[in-house]
């Protein structure tokens, strides 16, 4: 394994992490909480980082586009994302996630006249009849709202896929994301005064799981991701990777909190997955670029 695969399995072990130790803080923080406090400690950890690499300021004129996406890419994403946690399996979780790349092809196709074709369109469909699977396994009538609070998170987090393509034109990748997670970060702060009383009160456990979720999978993972992109010859190398996030998740998901994967999972995800894998290949026969399809946490 060489090194960019190396930091490429760091980041996505990391993000999968992410989806299982959220479930535990949510047994004990509000969702706004989590998502306040673990872009706090990502955002102290990114201020030493850019610190240490003098990264510098944005320009003026580009800090509303970078509230922009710190509002989409953190702070919504941040919040429906935590919805769905509460609602959903990790490994479920981690699947509807992973269509995020899917709605950004989605949508650069209209804002950047990126082509899919007919195979891609094919695979969109397949994974629309995953997604119903999950959705509807226990009846029409007892829709799982969950996946709905995921397939929300999929599009603001494809949304600032679409932001980050424009800002890594004018700035580096740790600027860009540095930049859009003290914005996001600053967003969520609506959130602080609610939730310092359960921070004064929560258990080690709890605190040190906030901790890790901020400055592992939501601050080092990205500069992994960004390493394994800079080192790897083609981006496919790396991003193929991160179709075992889902598995990895699951498996935590079993390990750490005894969470056995359901029929509805095995099988709705599996078709997913195989939408997934159709559409990335052929996407990346066309040409299309897919390092800003990295955003699984």
């Amino acid at each position: 394994m060489n090194q960019s695969n190396i930091y490429a399995f760091g980041t996505v072990f990391l993000w999968a992490s992410g989806f299982v130790f959220t479930k535990v803080v949510l047994t004990y923080f509000s969702a706004s909480a989590v998502g306040v406090f673990r872009y706090l400690f990502a955002s102290l950890f990114l201020l030493g980082v850019a610190f240490v690499k003098k990264i510098g300021l944005p320009k003026p004129q580009d800090i509303p586009g970078f509230f922009l996406s710190g509002a989409t890419g953190f702070t919504l994403y941040m919040i429906t994302f935590n919805k769905a946690s509460l609602l959903l399996s990790s490994a479920t979780n981690s699947i509807i996630a992973a269509t995020g790349p899917i709605i950004t092809a989605i949508l650069a196709r209209y804002y950047f006249k990126e082509n899919i074709n007919t195979v891609g369109w094919l695979a969109i469909i397949i994974e629309f009849a995953g997604i119903s699977i999950l959705a509807l396994w226990d009846g029409v009538f007892s829709f799982n709202v969950g996946i709905l609070w995921m397939l929300a998170a999929a599009f603001f987090i494809s949304i600032y896929n679409l932001l980050q393509r424009y800002h890594t034109k004018k700035y580096t990748a740790l600027q860009s994301t540095t930049y859009s997670v003290f914005a996001g970060t600053i967003l969520l702060l609506i959130y602080l005064p609610e939730s310092i009383p359960q921070l004064l009160s929560a258990p080690a456990k709890q605190l040190l799981l906030i901790v890790y979720l901020g400055v592992l999978p939501s601050a080092i993972a990205f500069i992994w991701w960004s390493k394994a992109l800079s080192l790897a010859g083609h981006t496919s190398e790396v991003t193929n990777f991160m179709f075992l996030i889902p598995l990895i998740s699951m498996i935590m998901g079993y390990l750490v909190i005894m969470e056995r994967p359901t029929a509805a999972t095995l099988i709705g995800g599996s078709i997913i997955m195989f939408g997934l894998i159709l559409f990335n290949t052929t996407h990346h026969k066309e040409g299309v670029p897919s390092g800003e399809n990295s955003l699984l946490r």
